[in-house]
């Protein structure tokens, strides 16, 4: 059994200290909002995370897991320290290394000697060095251990990832960190911090690059004739392409590609690369927002100012209650700025909140979003969108269209019902 202690308590943090008290290790994680850390103790979390909340009561009631106001109250009996706070994105792709500063200025007095320190959070090249002159402890050796969490299933990547990549220059430093997973199957890579730390931004910025370049394939697919879903099993089943990240969509987003992407660019840039492939990952994201609301508007008949979409899904992607960078709320930006009246209803979103775009109203179920809408937009996979009442669907609506953004909906069903249905890349 390992003391660690945890700096944050955000998705990347809650995530990481509950799956390491859920293996045996002593947690204590810290976070500044004493409302939050409050809350944490009485086993409420703050996200939807599938198992998470499990594992949090788990912890507590076995006594492994501990919730603490202030990184130093954390760090001071610890043995390793995981520094799990936001790095926030400039304009210009850089990252804002301010939090896990401050959180290293903090700890740095009380550490214990010889501990550890690691970088979890996504951070640009060259962080660990940052950090350990920050720390300002020459005992204290600093590793990057990236996180490479899907929204949705974080507590399965955590347990059962495909890898665990550690950054040190510091040998015995990264054993003692690799040491943690010990009772986890999965290779462990040893590396230096600058590798480990681009690990992170290349693995994203590819997954991004396949998920737009299977939706530019659904573009052309729709011009001649072809089904993206028949394509994507044929590509799919070559080993050396698989299927994972190929289903077209209406844009990919959330927390982690976007930022990724951008800030991979950045530090090619700064190394004196241009990195012109990666800017047309990005270039074509944003594309398919727009190609997603055209569908719509020709869908409305040419006119969204005088139409009501409803919205099936507004989070990023499903089993989360995460908006952040979400294509959803791009494409209900452009529908509100093209005066269309939108109805939407998320499994999580159950009234207004921070990034949905004003006039957006939010309905409690997904038949009251049709309520005399001319068009229905499908633009996040929840599962219970595959099962509703179609007849109860039309009756709601006053149109007949149906734009599946995620081709999600058995569209057979749904012509013989007398829709008009269009998917993507079909």
């Amino acid at each position: 059994m390992t003391k660690i202690a945890v700096i944050g308590t955000g998705y990347v943090g809650l995530t990481t200290g509950a799956c390491f008290a859920h293996m045996g290790h002593q947690v204590v994680c810290a976070d500044i909002d004493p409302a939050k850390v409050e809350s944490l103790r009485n086993g409420v979390i703050p996200i939807v995370e599938l198992g998470l909340q499990e594992l949090v009561e788990e912890g507590l009631a076995g006594g492994r897991l501990s919730f603490v106001l202030g990184a130093a109250s954390a760090a001071k009996d610890c043995e390793i320290a995981f520094l799990c706070v936001p790095t926030p994105q400039g304009e210009d792709g850089s990252a804002d290394l301010s939090y896990i500063e401050t959180a290293a200025r903090e700890i740095g007095p009380v550490l214990p000697y010889e501990a550890v320190v690691v970088n979890k959070s996504t951070v640009p090249v060259g962080s660990a060095t940052s950090v350990e002159r920050v720390l300002g402890r020459p005992d204290v050796k600093v590793v990057s251990n990236p996180e490479f969490l899907r929204e949705g299933s974080a507590v399965q990547d955590f347990l059962r990832p495909d890898r665990v990549v550690i950054g040190c220059n510091d040998q015995a430093a990264a054993l003692k960190v690799s040491a943690l997973y010990d009772r986890i199957s999965a290779p462990v890579i040893i590396t230096d911090p600058a590798s480990a730390e681009t690990i992170k931004y290349a693995a994203n910025a590819f997954l991004a690059t396949k998920l737009s370049f299977i939706n530019a394939i659904a573009a052309i697919c729709e011009g001649v004739g072809a089904d993206v879903n028949d394509v994507v099993v044929g590509m799919g089943s070559d080993k050396r392409i698989g299927q994972d990240f190929l289903r077209p969509g209406p844009g990919w987003g959330g927390s982690c590609f976007g930022k990724d992407s951008r800030a991979l660019l950045k530090i090619a840039n700064d190394a004196g690369y241009h990195f012109d492939l990666l800017d047309g990952v990005i270039a074509v994201n944003e594309e398919q927002f727009d190609r997603v609301t055209d569908k719509i508007r020709v869908a409305a008949g040419g006119d969204l100012s005088k139409s009501t979409i409803a919205v099936w899904g507004l989070t990023f992607k499903a089993r989360t209650d995460d908006l952040r960078e979400s294509p959803s709320l791009a494409i209900v930006d452009r529908l509100i700025t093209a005066g269309a009246t939108v109805r939407a209803y998320d499994p999580t979103v159950h009234s207004m909140k921070a990034g949905v775009p004003s006039g957006t109203t939010i309905a409690d179920s997904a038949y009251s979003a049709c309520t005399g809408a001319d068009v229905l937009a499908v633009l996040t996979e929840w599962d219970e969108f595959r099962w509703v009442d179609i007849a109860e669907v039309k009756a709601a609506m006053h149109g007949r269209a149906v734009v599946d953004a995620r081709n999600l909906l058995e569209r057979n069903d749904w012509r013989r019902a007398g829709f008009d249905f269009q998917g993507i890349g079909r």
